[in-house]
């Protein structure tokens, strides 16, 4: 629940964006923002945060189903980068201030380029063709 709607019960789509930000990193991490070793200094927010440091996605925040090993996926690299940036966007969607986070018109825009970059990227820097593309809108 986005700060503002907690401590003003204030509605608004920026709230939203603030739920929709928390429901994107619950599905990339397969934890909620309740879950029993966010207590004391260390919150659910902070945890993903720490995660996006230099290497850090190898430390177990997203689920390995999602990214598997470097030793058995060529995309590897490729994967990280995107749920990476996923995350980045999720964090950006939960911004404590309503007036800092961004607006679902620019995630929408957002997820559609991280799409864009990960398929040139898994396809060896060329997109194969704009159906590929295409079937993924």
């Amino acid at each position: 629940m986005a700060p503002e709607y907690g401590m003003e019960g204030i509605v608004s789509t920026r709230g939203d964006v603030y739920s929709f930000g928390i429901i994107v990193m619950e599905t990339f991490t397969r934890r909620k923002p309740t879950d029993e070793m966010f207590v004391g200094e260390m919150n659910f927010k902070q945890w993903i945060t720490k995660s996006l440091l230099p290497d850090a996605m190898k430390d177990g925040v997203v689920d390995g189903n999602l990214l598997g090993t470097e030793q058995e996926d060529d995309d590897f690299v490729s994967k990280r980068d995107c749920l990476s940036s996923i995350m980045r966007l999720a964090l950006a969607c939960c911004a404590e201030s309503p007036e800092e986070r961004i607006s679902m018109k620019e995630a929408v825009a957002t997820l559609k380029k991280i799409k864009t970059k990960f398929l040139k990227d898994v396809a060896g820097g060329v997109l194969l063709n704009h159906t590929l593309v295409q079937h993924f809108n």
